[in-house]
C-alpha cells in the first residue's frame, strides 16, 4: 500500500474543461434554445448524447440517492461503462464532486476532479472512467440515465486511497 498521500483540488465544472470526458448538462445562454408552449417555456435543446444502443441496449431512467463520504475523500475506486454513456442530473440544491479520467487504459496520473453546482449535470461518454456520485453537504438525489440490456457494462479498478480530494 502506498502511504504517500497526494491531494487533488477540484476545479470548476465547465463544458470546455469537461469535453474530453462527456457533456455538461445545464441551462446556459450559449445552449441552443427553442421557445415552446406559446413562449412560456425555453427548451434548452440537445444537451447531451445518450449513447446506450450497443448490443441491443436501451435507455434506463433511475434515481440514485447518494450519501456523502467522510472528509477528506480518498479515491479508492474508479469505474467505466464500455457499452453506454451515463448521465447524472442533480435533483436538489447541493453541489457535488465529479472525478474522471480519460477512456482507455486507466491512468491515475490523468485523473481530474471538478466541483459541479446543483444546476449542472454530467453525461459521461461511453468508456470514460469516473467515480460514483460524490454528494456534498448531505444526502442527494440524482436522476440517472444509463444503459440497460445484455452484457456486463461496468469495469471497476481499485485504488489504494492515497489520492485524496482537497476540502475547503
Amino acid at each position: 500500500m502506498n502511504n504517500k498521500i497526494k491531494t487533488i483540488t477540484p476545479k470548476a465544472l465547465t463544458s470546455q474543461a469537461f469535453s474530453a470526458f462527456g457533456d455538461v448538462i445545464e441551462a446556459h445562454d450559449d445552449n441552443h434554445k427553442i421557445a415552446i408552449n406559446d413562449g412560456y417555456t425555453q427548451r434548452y435543446h440537445d444537451l447531451a448524447e445518450v449513447d446506450v444502443n450497443d448490443q441491443g441496449g436501451r435507455a434506463l431512467i433511475n434515481i440514485f440517492r447518494s450519501t456523502p463520504l467522510p472528509q477528506p475523500i480518498a479515491i479508492k475506486m474508479m469505474e467505466r461503462h464500455p457499452k453506454g454513456s451515463q448521465a447524472f442530473i442533480p435533483m436538489g440544491a447541493k453541489p457535488y464532486l465529479v472525478v474522471v479520467a480519460p477512456k482507455g487504459d486507466f491512468d491515475v496520473s490523468q485523473l481530474q476532479v471538478f466541483i459541479a453546482q446543483s444546476n449542472q449535470g454530467v453525461n459521461y461518454h461511453k468508456g470514460t472512467w469516473h467515480h460514483f456520485c460524490l454528494a456534498l453537504g448531505g444526502e442527494s438525489d440524482f436522476l440517472v440515465i444509463d444503459r440497460g440490456g445484455e452484457g456486463d457494462n461496468c469495469d471497476v479498478v481499485t485504488l489504494d486511497g492515497s489520492l485524496v480530494i482537497a476540502t475547503s
